[in-house]
């Protein structure tokens, strides 16, 4: 019996299903059809068996059609076998032709559906066909660009490891088995999630060492700061230094260990001297939070409660924990955090079937994202570098400069409503209303590419605040209106000292640093810049007097150096004015004072740790716990939990149970204070806890109560100061025209008096009853309540951080030691409240010569009304002064000289 057969294949194991198809043969006669379900096809093939086992065919070549086609092709045919005698070749040629020929035209025919994801292992690798990963995982995406030099050294270390498909070299596992799952995940030995911390090593770390090195001493893993500053609005637990961290660790024993030019170390090594607080030499592991059986504790020390509320509320976001679960919260531990896509509704979208599609809590694609190279495909979109959503999966609490730089800020209302009537849907558990975004944003620039990678990764030593781990100025790039940025001294606005850096240019480098060898590497052109602290930026070289910006997402921005544009007359008036004219702002000011056009400001924290406990609270319904982040990321130090892809279904449960509020939130110009920099800088509400405590009993231990620091802290004497923080910030809020002149020099809000000075609320120190009252405020039902109680040591609004006087009334960043509120001489050099009555004190009739004046351009329809003429005025009578000034300093004394030497000259010559 002659047998015909089509056989459209990918890669060399098909499939067989039946399809009738032979339309012009004499009898019923069939082909089988060989499909590679969800596999593209790439070739068609069509040939014949006789008895004699002599082959004939003919092939064609199709591009990628998607198996989602063979899928739908196979449920329009019959499935039964239809079997024929072949009387001669002709005849058999005839049928081999006409099946070819029809299977060609239905599969061309047929609307082509795209593939949602990018290259697959099997079309590219077609010897990957052997591993039995394949056998589940044939539709998955490739992790990097077959032609990439990674995937190259996964593939070469797969094949000498037993796996052609190369997934063991990450995953781990045993590629030999197809039936098995849990065989060929290898039990406890896989690795789900090769990125987590507590893998990486062997995953990672093949190829990148050192990052996987400096992950544990960086401060998206110990969160230092963020632990010192509770421990400090609970009245300074541990002072100014930075004790803990998530995990006990130390730096390297050798201080060139340190990743860095040269200059930079030496940098560091000066600033560890300055700030050793900050730039300190271990951390301790975080203390634990109070047990169930501990709560009575708390009677005598509610600061205990501390500890709680940092594991439960403010660790979560740390790199050991994959975090919590929610709408813009999904991400990977570790690399992966960073280094892995994740939507924010963290559905698979990609085209292998075996993964979940229809859950959340999965990566976007199987795809690293990072350098510009590292090519990322999603339904048919190619994006390159990673995205600013990834960042602000953590970086939405705290600053918020990553929900800030998006043009985010957030708010407790639900509207504007959804398209189906709902609420506005939470993102990171909250509601937003949509700002300005950052002009690098807007531009097509990502976190990035700005940030260099000691900023994210660190530089292996521990820096346990963000200002003490961001290397990278404004000025690194944009110069100054009279010096260009290699021109600058290193640490210029970088200074943490009282006055603007001096020194040698810094100059330009051709040479990258070592730990940056493997990123994308890019012409220098004139020479990479270099950040303020002495290391070569990869993605920005100077051209002539420009600079060259290569993002990760494929953009060359070229920009002129604001010098360039000073000397070329394009620097409007008022930047010539800020910058050149008045010297003293980029000496003494962040450019970001001026150029951030709004800040997130929640002020007031209305922190409730309620350790309700139903045995011993005979009203609770249930006892108060909640999940411990640090314990959770403990946990995985386990060799029983090393690999698990996450935290679900942790018994790391402590009592306690977190809610916050606000008193009030704003976004328009910030105040203005120093940073630790020692220069001027935006300030905002940072850890301005006012706390309530409910014992187990379910009754209040503390109630709206704000702590003091230690004695003799912050300006607050023998009783120490209020433990609420207004912190210096970067708003990430750039734009390219600056904030007013008036919104800082006629601002009691930028002065540091508050929000109209404070005056507008009444003091939160007051208990406010709103009920039938007299006249004279007396309350007439005895039955009321308080509609506010009293937050008792408060008696200013939370926005006053300073009083007239320039006594200060919480802290100001107390991470560093020159952060501080603006001082009673600054004030008075900057504010110009008031300036409208230098000259109207006069007008119009106080002075003779100004009433003439008046009178002359009233009658003559020449009074100022508008701002412009009015400034037109201004500057033509300090043109006038100025001149009759300088008249009288130089014409009177040449004047005299003149006429004295007139003098002498008459009487010579009546001689």
């Amino acid at each position: 019996m002659n047998q015909a057969f089509i056989a459209i294949r990918k890669s060399g194991t098909p499939w067989f299903v039946n399809f009738w198809m032979n339309p012009w043969a004499s009898d019923p006669a069939s082909t089988e059809l060989a499909i590679p379900v969800d596999r593209r096809i790439l070739s068609v093939v069509a040939f014949a068996s006789e008895e004699s086992s002599k082959l004939v065919g003919v092939e064609t070549k199709l591009a990628n059609i998607p198996g989602m086609l063979t899928r739908l092709l196979i449920t329009l045919v019959p499935r039964s076998v239809f079997m024929c005698s072949v009387q001669t070749p002709r005849q058999l040629a005839r049928q081999i032709l006409s099946a070819f020929a029809l299977a060609t035209l239905a599969l061309v025919a047929m609307p082509l559906v795209p593939s949602m994801a990018g290259e697959k292992m099997l079309d590219a690798f077609p010897e990957s066909a052997s591993s039995g990963c394949m056998a589940c995982h044939g539709e998955i995406e490739l992790i990097r660009e077959s032609g990439s030099e990674m995937m190259q050294q996964i593939m070469a270390l797969g094949a000498e490891l037993g796996d052609n498909a190369g997934c063991i070299v990450c995953h781990n596992g045993d590629p030999t088995e197809t039936q098995d799952k849990a065989i060929a995940h290898g039990g406890d030995d896989f690795y789900p999630d090769p990125g987590s911390p507590w893998v990486n090593e062997d995953t990672c770390g093949r190829c990148h060492p050192t990052h996987v090195d400096v992950q544990w001493r960086s401060l998206m893993m110990t969160e230092a700061g963020k632990i010192q500053g509770v421990c400090w609005s609970f009245g300074g637990l541990t002072g100014y230094e930075h004790k803990y961290g998530n995990y006990a660790v130390e730096n390297p024993s050798d201080p060139d260990a340190r990743s860095g030019s040269k200059a930079y170390k030496a940098y560091m090594a000066k600033l560890k001297e300055m700030e050793p607080q900050v730039f300190v030499d271990r951390h301790e592991a975080l203390p634990e939070a109070l047990r169930f059986d501990q709560l009575d504790q708390l009677n005598e020390d509610p600061t205990l409660a501390a500890y709680t509320y940092i594991r439960q509320e403010c660790q979560r976001c740390h790199l050991a924990v994959k975090g919590r679960q929610e709408r813009g919260d999904y991400r990977g531990m570790g690399c992966s955090a960073c280094h892995v896509p994740y939507g924010n509704e963290a559905f698979y979208e990609g085209d292998d079937p075996s993964i979940d599609h229809e859950s959340p809590g999965h990566m976007l694609v199987h795809s690293i994202q990072g350098t510009r190279e590292a090519k990322v495909t999603v339904h048919e979109e190619t994006y390159s570098g990673i995205p600013v959503e990834t960042c602000t999966t953590c970086h939405d609490r705290g600053k918020r400069i990553g929900v800030s730089f998006q043009g985010l800020m957030e708010t407790p209302y639900e509207a504007p409503y959804a398209a189906d009537g709902s609420a506005q849907p939470k993102l990171h558990t909250k509601h937003y209303i949509a700002m300005e975004q950052d002009i690098h944003y807007q531009k097509g620039m990502t976190c990035q590419d700005c940030h260099t990678s000691i900023d994210v990764h660190g530089d292996g030593f521990l820096a346990a605040a963000n200002l003490g781990s961001v290397q990278i100025e404004c000025s690194d790039c944009h110069g100054t209106p009279d010096i260009y940025p290699w021109d600058l001294p290193l640490g210029f606005m970088d200074e943490y000292q009282d006055s603007a850096a001096t020194g040698a240019p810094r100059g330009l480098t051709t040479q990258l640093e070592s730990h940056t060898s493997q990123g994308t590497i890019y012409d220098p052109q004139d020479g990479y810049l270099l950040t303020a602290r002495g290391n070569p930026y990869g993605n920005v070289v100077r051209d002539g007097k420009d600079i060259i910006v290569h993002t990760a997402a494929g953009k060359d921005i070229r920009t002129s150096t604001l010098k360039k544009i000073k000397d070329t007359g394009k620097l409007s008036l008022e930047g010539t004015v800020a910058m050149s004219g008045v010297a003293s702002h980029l000496k003494e000011m962040e450019c970001y004072s001026c150029h951030a056009s709004w800040a997130p400001q929640c002020y007031g924290c209305h922190v409730k740790i309620d350790f309700s406990q139903k045995d011993q609270c005979p009203e609770c319904n249930e006892s108060k716990s909640n999940f411990d982040w640090v314990a959770a990321g403990r946990k995985h130090q386990e060799p029983e939990h090393r690999t698990d892809r996450g935290e679900t279904g942790y018994d790391t449960i402590i009592p306690g149970k977190i809610t916050e509020n606000r008193s009030y939130l704003r976004w328009e110009e910030p105040m203005l204070g120093v940073n630790g920099e020692g220069r001027v800088t935006p300030l905002a509400p940072g850890c301005q806890p006012s706390v309530t405590v409910i014992g187990a009993d379910g009754k209040p231990i503390l109630t709206n109560h704000i702590f003091k620091t230690p004695e003799g802290t912050e300006g607050g004497g023998d009783g120490g100061q209020l433990a609420i923080d207004m912190s210096p910030t970067q708003p990430h809020t750039m734009t390219k025209n600056a904030r007013s002149c008036e919104s800082c020099h006629a601002s009691e809000k930028a002065l540091g008096y508050g929000i109209d000075g404070g005056r507008s609320t009444r003091p939160p120190s007051d208990r406010v009853f709103v009920d039938l009252e007299t006249v004279d405020g007396t309350i007439l039902p005895k039955k009321t309540k308080p509609q506010l109680e009293p937050i008792e040591n408060l008696p200013d609004d939370w926005s006053r951080i300073v009083d007239e006087e320039g006594n200060q009334l919480q802290t100001i960043g107390h991470h560093f030691k020159l952060s501080r509120a603006l001082n009673n001489d600054e004030r008075a050099r900057m504010s110009r409240e008031g300036a409208c009555l230098a000259c109207h004190q006069n007008i119009p009739n106080e002075s003779l010569a100004v009433n003439l004046l008046h009178h002359v351009a009233k009658y003559a329809g020449q009074m100022p009304v508008t701002a412009d003429q009015h400034n037109s005025l201004v500057n033509k009578i300090v043109l006038m002064s100025a001149w009759v000034q300088a008249i009288g300093i130089i014409g009177v004394p040449l004047a005299i000289v003149g006429g004295l030497m007139w003098v002498r000259r008459r009487r010579e010559a009546k001689v």
